[in-house]
């Protein structure tokens, strides 16, 4: 990705340039600050959690809704090189699942 002026430009996988607009659609503020408001988990608490039940370096940590339900989803890297997540309930503070993260590929055309 690359920032010229106040576009934000990345390439996809399959090559394909995309932008996006250096400033977040209002809907979508809203949204990311109604779901912060529904954690009573901070995210440093979400990712001291995970490190408890997976060993190794946390590599990112995002609010989510899946389900109709807010978790926190942190993604840690093992000594092994796998990258695992954990899913962080963000009421209770309690991981309520660990699996293997799977490549994500970059929907494109």
């Amino acid at each position: 990705m690359v920032l010229v002026g106040s576009v934000l430009f990345s390439v996809s996988a399959c090559g394909h340039m995309s932008h996006m607009m250096g400033e977040m659609k209002e809907d979508v503020l809203k949204a990311k600050a109604e779901m912060a408001s529904e954690a009573k988990v901070t995210i440093e608490q979400a990712i001291k959690a995970a490190s408890e039940k997976v060993q190794g370096t946390v590599i990112e940590a995002e609010l989510l809704k899946k389900q109709g339900k807010t978790i926190w989803e942190v993604a840690v890297v093992t000594t092994d090189g796998i990258v695992m997540g954990a899913i962080v309930d963000s009421e209770t503070g309690a991981v309520t699942s660990i699996e293997k993260k799977k490549p994500e590929m970059e929907r494109c055309c």
